[in-house]
């Protein structure tokens, strides 16, 4: 009686995890198929904002270079059999902050010399 039991219950509680899609776990075929959807859109989207394809990988670090570069080819494809031209975005792209210059330390045999602001600018260097 136990062993009838056992598969019989393991089975009634596997049943409502074969739809697993409404409790919001995504297949990794989903998660794919979504993920190549959005770098197609991002390379169809560079194309039509007239940024090469290289700017698109660069700006676009996460995305799938491949589906990416299928958009933007197929953007280029529509866009020149309808005579479509770029439409240059708006909205400027916030610039990284550039980098810090790094002082460079001294080498053997010198001294680090601090000349003051003043002297740099007016060429005013005390002898």
């Amino acid at each position: 009686m136990r062993r009838l039991f056992a598969p019989l219950l393991l089975s009634a509680l596997a049943l409502p995890l074969v739809g697993c899609d409404q409790l919001g776990i995504e297949s990794p075929a989903a998660v794919s198929a979504r993920k190549e959807a959005d770098s197609k859109a991002i390379g169809g989207a560079c194309r039509h904002a007239g940024r090469a394809i290289e700017d698109c990988y660069t700006l676009n670090k996460k995305a799938d270079k491949a589906a990416m570069y299928a958009g933007w080819r197929e953007m280029n494809e529509y866009m020149i059999e309808n005579k479509l031209e770029p439409v240059l975005p708006v909205i400027p792209l916030e610039s990284p902050k550039p980098p810090k210059p790094v002082a460079s330390a001294p080498e053997d045999g010198e001294e680090a010399v601090d000349e003051p602001a003043t002297t740099k600018a007016t060429g005013n260097a005390k002898h």
